[in-house]
Formats: structure tokens, C-alpha cells, sequence
């Protein structure tokens, strides 16, 4: 068992970035990104806070997530604090012109030391499934990988997302014989008490919606965690 005790609650999320258009934070695993209408403490509600505190804004605080994460995962959110803002981000979302890169750390072995994975995924009753190439109802799904070092028992890998399907990552992995440290759901075998999963959202490259410039955003790897952090062998075996 984990000797590892605490909640979302004990953690705080940390600014990565802030101007009058954009505010990305780094979010705790186990902390959901939006309001699920269950009342929980969530990231959204967190950051608007803070721009009512930090930037003296009284009333209403105009904030929208670009995009989310999971709540097991940790790492970069992007916010835009403008609805110009908002509407030039979703437009380089779909079509593809920002960069994911996320840092995982996985069970198994990998034959190839990089790789694309390329699986045809639907989902159904909060998980991801992997079917036939070009089944009906599924969507592509690929994603390109690099091995990173070796973090205790786990193999690291860097990963680079092109596309963005649910829990994509988690269930492309698992294809492949590699789960996420953590990740039950998907067939890990080593998990942690407070839940979280050893995959970061590590970098975020965009362009800024006003200035046009090129912006790169990273996230350090969370410090209370049983994967990233000085307690990575504080896990159980289930």
C-alpha cells in the first residue's frame, strides 16, 4: 500500500503563463478540468478565481478552456481570457496547427525505441476501444513516440498527439502491450492510492491569437506524486 495521503484538495494548480489573452495552468492530477456538475473542485473555477483575485477584475471573469486533460493526468491547460481569443484558438485546434507533447511513463517493453501508432477508436461508457480499421463510428487515431530514460521500473516515453480522441494515449498504449503506470482501466498492474496516472502533459506549442507569435508552454512534472516525484516507488502492486 502507498503511503502516499493526499487529495486534489491539498494541491494547488501553478500559472505557466499569463497575459490579457491567454492564462495557462498546470494542472494536479486527480483535479478535474471543468465543472462535471458533481460540485468538485475543478480547474476552470480555480483559474477564473484567480484572475478575479490577481487581476483585480470584480463581477463576471470571462474564462473558457481551449482544451481538456483527464482528470488522472496532470499538466499544461491553456484558458483563453477573450472571446477572440477563444474563437482563433478553436479554429487552430481543429485544424491541427497546435502541438501536444505529453511525458508517460509505461509497464512492458517496446520493441522499437520510436514508433507511430496508428488504431481506429470509438468509445462507450466512460472508455476508449480499439476496432477494426475503418469499422463504422470509429475515428483514426495516431500518435508518434520516442523513449525517454528509464524512471524506476517504468520505461519513459515522449509522446507527440495528433490526433485528439478520448483517452487516446491511455487506450493506444494499452494496444500495444505497454499500459500507463497506474492506469487500471486500461491494464495496469501497478497503481496508486490517490489514483493518478503516470502520463503529464508536458509541452504546448501554439500561436499566440494576437500577436501571431509562436508560444511554447511547459509544465514540470508534479513534486507530490508517486511517479514523477522523489516517492516514484511508493506504489502497490493489485
Amino acid at each position: 500500500m502507498s503511503d502516499i495521503k493526499y487529495s486534489a484538495s491539498e494541491l494547488n494548480p501553478l500559472i505557466l503563463f499569463a497575459d490579457n489573452h491567454l492564462l495557462a495552468v498546470n494542472k494536479p492530477a486527480g483535479m478535474l478540468t471543468q465543472d462535471s456538475g458533481t460540485g468538485l473542485r475543478n480547474l476552470e473555477d480555480w483559474a477564473r478565481e484567480w484572475v478575479r483575485v490577481d487581476k483585480n477584475k470584480p463581477g463576471d471573469v470571462f474564462l473558457n478552456a481551449v482544451h481538456r486533460i483527464d482528470k488522472v493526468v496532470s499538466g499544461v491547460v491553456l484558458f483563453a481570457r477573450t472571446s477572440k481569443a477563444l474563437t482563433r484558438l478553436n479554429e487552430e485546434v481543429r485544424k491541427r496547427n497546435c502541438k501536444k507533447i505529453y511525458h508517460v511513463l509505461v509497464e512492458g517493453e517496446l520493441s522499437k525505441a520510436s514508433d507511430t501508432l496508428v488504431h481506429w477508436m470509438t468509445h462507450e461508457n466512460h472508455r476508449a476501444r480499439i476496432c477494426k480499421e475503418g469499422a463504422k463510428g470509429t475515428q483514426k487515431a495516431v500518435l508518434h513516440y520516442r523513449t525517454l530514460p528509464v524512471v524506476g521500473k517504468f520505461q519513459g516515453l515522449e509522446i507527440n498527439l495528433e490526433t485528439g480522441r478520448y483517452h487516446q494515449i491511455r487506450a493506444q498504449l494499452s494496444a500495444i502491450g505497454c499500459p500507463i503506470a497506474g492506469d487500471a482501466k486500461y491494464g495496469a498492474k501497478h497503481v496508486a492510492d490517490a489514483g493518478e496516472i503516470a502520463l503529464h502533459s508536458r509541452e504546448l506549442h501554439i500561436t499566440h491569437p494576437t500577436l501571431k507569435e509562436p508560444v511554447k508552454i511547459e509544465a514540470p512534472y508534479p513534486a507530490h506524486s508517486p511517479w514523477w516525484g522523489s516517492s516514484s516507488s511508493s506504489t502497490r502492486r493489485s
